[in-house]
């Protein structure tokens, strides 16, 4: 056929989405939709640039192939009819007003029946993406797989920061304190007192060191034990994973999960009801050849995996 014959369809292409989604705001139908939130405090002295993560794992997103023959052998995006709605628009350092924009756009998809996925920027975006999740979910639970709490105690002068998304949470009762999560914690910190803050909130901390002592088996069966089928929020800060995997973060820690264990973990939540996500703290300035916006696209597959898995097992989550 010649290039007068084709219709716009095969002529055009859209702008870049996450393994070429759908481009939409309309989520009516969808059981996720990718929402880019390209915001950092920009408070860290030297490793700034994750407001660039959604553009890099899109991109990288090329790599990652929409079949799975060993869980799913289907088009998995075309299954979930997942569609990527793009950017929020925002300016990156306006912390309050960039919130709004982005709690909002998470709070018009998952009104509409679609699970929201974030794409950070770094991990203060959590704030109000639960913040979105907890309106249309009551009861939520947060799951938060990282080097580091992000409960912090606030400093009066500036209260919201990339290390406090979870204290807000917490105080603003977000999600139900006790039967959430702070998992993979390691490495130092900028404070004593760091995991002690985290509990005192009425969280549950877990660090890797004692993840690889119980193993992940143990661990797993207690999350879905104690979780069951209550509305889960799951966020993946990109930095529990070892830098020699991941090594374009905002906060690298050496001694952290390799790209297959992380993955394994992922692929052990199965039986979550994971309502609303983010993958957070991707860096580019930092990245080595884009591995590390390359393993958390490959970390999105598996949360739509797991999306998918709940949908199908509680109909209602689509509700």
């Amino acid at each position: 056929m010649s290039p007068e014959d084709l219709p716009d369809a095969d002529l055009f292409r859209g702008p870049p989405t996450f393994m070429s989604a759908p481009f939409s705001t309309d989520a009516r139908g969808a059981q996720a939709a990718i929402l880019g939130c390209p915001f950092d405090c920009g408070i860290h002295p030297f490793r700034i640039g994750s407001r660039q993560g959604p553009e890099a794992i899109r991109a990288q997103s090329g790599l990652i192939r929409r079949f799975d023959s060993e869980r799913a052998d289907l088009d998995v995006i075309a299954d979930m009819g997942v569609i990527d709605a793009g950017d929020v628009i925002l300016t990156p350092s306006r912390i309050e007003e960039s919130f709004a924009a982005i709690e909002e756009a998470a709070f018009r998809l998952a009104s509409r029946g679609a699970a929201p996925v974030g794409f950070g920027g770094d991990g203060s975006v959590s704030l109000p993406l639960v913040r979105a999740a907890s309106r249309v979910h009551p009861g939520l639970a947060v799951l938060h797989i990282d080097s580091h709490t992000d409960a912090y105690p606030p400093d009066p002068a500036h209260p919201v920061d990339a290390s406090t998304q979870f204290t807000h949470v917490a105080l603003e009762q977000r999600a139900l304190t006790g039967l959430s999560w702070h998992l993979g914690l390691r490495g130092t910190t900028m404070r004593a007192g760091v995991h002690e803050h985290a509990r005192e909130l009425g969280y549950n901390t877990l660090t890797l060191a004692q993840f690889l002592e119980r193993g992940q088996d143990d661990v797993t069966a207690e999350l879905k034990a104690t979780l069951g089928d209550r509305p889960v929020y799951l966020s993946w800060d990109m930095d529990v994973f070892d830098p020699s995997c991941a090594p374009g973060v905002c906060t690298p820690v050496w001694g952290g999960l390799s790209s297959r264990e992380g993955l394994d973990l992922l692929k052990a939540l199965d039986g979550l009801n994971v309502v609303a996500a983010d993958v957070n703290t991707v860096s580019p300035p930092q990245d080595v050849n884009g591995m590390t916006a390359f393993l958390a696209a490959a970390v999105t597959f598996e949360i739509l995996m797991l999306i998918r898995s709940a949908r199908a097992r509680l109909p209602r989550a689509e509700a």
